[in-house]
């Protein structure tokens, strides 16, 4: 009796295990490697193992490897912002849902500086980063509006919880080391009480 064994390519990756993860980390690879507009799909695909079909699969186009994560990471600051205690002062809701966001990305380090440095080097997605930050905004307004802050206090809020993500992300990814996200959102947070009572 024989018995036929079927081999599979090794570009096939159809029931490959964690596709995305390999096909993210293939992509930001030649992004800092190549540039972000010199890199092709086919390029990304063939580094990870995979094809192009599984690709897009995953993603719209190659600009969506860099951006996929913005809902799961605007639906955990919502979340906590909700889920914040009724007595919390809203800047303390948002902060306390820019810490837990905080503490997502700190496990993930060095893919996004990696992601850090392809957005900064390309005036397309810098716009697209500043969009997503844009809708954060608002999902957070949103977010304050919903435990009953009112418009105003809501927007001015989400604006300068923003302004504090930003800076302490700014600071995490330029500094040697690990760092601690979290803190810098907690020192940030601080400087702006500390300003705005004096």
């Amino acid at each position: 009796m024989s018995v036929t064994v079927n081999s599979y390519d090794k570009g096939m990756g159809r029931w490959e295990p964690n596709a995305r993860g390999r096909l993210e980390q293939a992509a930001l690879k030649l992004y800092v490697e190549r540039g972000f507009e010199q890199t092709t799909v086919a390029e990304i695909a063939k580094l990870a193992g995979l094809t192009e079909r599984t690709f897009f699969r995953y993603f719209a186009d190659k600009r969506e490897v860099l951006f996929w994560g913005a809902r799961a990471f605007k639906e955990v600051i919502v979340s906590s912002v909700a889920a914040a205690p009724e007595t919390a002062a809203p800047i303390d809701a948002v902060a306390a849902a820019l810490e837990a966001a905080g503490e997502a990305l700190q496990v993930r380090r060095d893919s996004v500086r990696q992601r850090q440095t392809v957005i900064v080097a390309n005036a397309e997605l810098q716009e697209r980063e500043l969009n997503k930050m844009g809708s954060l905004a608002s999902a957070i307004s949103d977010a304050l509006r919903e435990r009953g802050v009112k418009d105003l206090a809501a927007s001015v809020t989400a604006e300068a919880g923003i302004a504090v993500f930003r800076i302490a992300f700014e600071r995490w990814i330029n500094e040697d080391g690990p760092g601690d996200l979290p803190q810098h959102i907690r020192e940030a947070l601080n400087e702006l009480k500390a300003v705005t009572a004096g």
